[in-house]
């Protein structure tokens, strides 16, 4: 994704400095290319025996800080599932808590397409994991929603879109509506759950949904293949956890039994389904194969602690597969 002499700064009020970082540009030439628009937060994470009822207090085992956000979560499982260059817009405020997710997508070889947001702080999510590897999750969008319409770099060259739901909706509307006009196939990953737009649902070509989400989006809580058909969306994906995944490709159905694997915590494991998903389609896979790799580096991420930290690379990915189907 190449916007250079068009910074984003051009575009930004008084109250807004940007920043490009590029990817490699020879990269660039020879790879697809994922955009990925979404949400960067620091994740704030208690390890404890159980999730807290309301009003309860329960001591934890531990507590560390990763970088997360659904957004930057997918960035990085696009970018080490090889083969596209991905780069990421995003918006983060002027603290300390930035630092470390801008470190963690330049780690992981994500080019940066920064808003740098003055009067809000970086989002950040507070997480406690129980020993059974769920997870509670809470939301401080910060500087997240300052993310708007005109901070869309030009889409020249770019293959895929990927979205989610941590940032304005009329912001997500704007990018799928550029998308479309570009030519760029639209990918979005409907988390955390909403009643989606019309408007909204006929510009995707892909929809990526866990199973509440499916419910909350079709309208149609008590049947997958239902819910499924009846989204009016080309392919809708729906991950099921431990009974695997399934798609729906025009007519056509496919399914793809879950990984058996010890979980750890689950936090990022869906963001990694997304992003290793899309670059398995930028690649050229189909859908079948992209189902299969996508579910194998998730449950890979469930066996480590962490969001970002715990994706895995496309090597790890791999020899997981080669060694599940012996």
């Amino acid at each position: 994704m190449h916007s250079r002499g068009k910074p984003l700064s051009s575009h930004s009020s008084p109250a807004l400095s940007c920043a490009l970082l590029d990817a490699d540009s020879a990269m660039c030439e020879s790879l697809p290319m994922i955009l990925v628009a979404g949400s960067a937060n620091l994740d704030f994470v208690i390890r404890a025996p159980r999730i807290p009822a309301p009003g309860e207090t329960v001591l934890g085992h531990s507590f560390n800080t990763y970088p997360g956000g659904k957004g930057a979560n997918q960035a990085v499982a696009c970018a080490r599932a090889g083969g596209a260059a991905t780069s990421m817009l995003l918006a983060l405020g002027e603290d300390s808590f930035a630092a470390p997710i801008e470190d963690s997508l330049r780690g992981a070889g994500v080019g940066l397409h920064l808003v740098r947001v003055a009067g809000q702080p970086t989002g950040a999510a507070f997480i406690c994991v129980s020993d059974r590897a769920e997870n509670a999750i809470t939301v401080a969008s910060g500087a997240n929603h300052a993310l708007g319409p005109k901070h869309l770099p030009a889409l020249d060259g770019c293959t895929h879109l990927l979205l989610q739901l941590e940032i304005p909706l009329d912001t997500v509307t704007a990018y799928a509506a550029a998308a479309r006009a570009a030519g760029v196939k639209l990918v979005l990953n409907a988390a955390p759950a909403q009643v989606l737009p019309r408007e909204l649902l006929s510009l995707l070509d892909i929809l990526i949904v866990n199973e509440g989400e499916l419910a909350t989006v079709s309208g149609v809580p008590d049947s997958i293949e239902g819910a499924l058909r009846s989204v009016d969306v080309p392919c809708v994906v729906a991950t099921l956890g431990e009974r695997g995944c399934c798609a729906r490709q025009g007519a056509r159905l496919v399914t793809q039994p879950a990984f058996a694997v010890a979980a750890v915590d689950t936090t990022a494991a869906g963001d990694t389904f997304c992003g290793v998903f899309v670059a398995a389609l930028s690649r050229s896979a189909d859908i079948t194969a992209a189902l299969r790799t996508a579910s194998a580096a998730a449950a890979l991420a469930c066996t480590r602690a962490g969001a970002q930290s715990s994706i895995p690379t496309a090597a790890e990915v791999q020899a997981f597969m080669l060694q599940a189907a012996q």
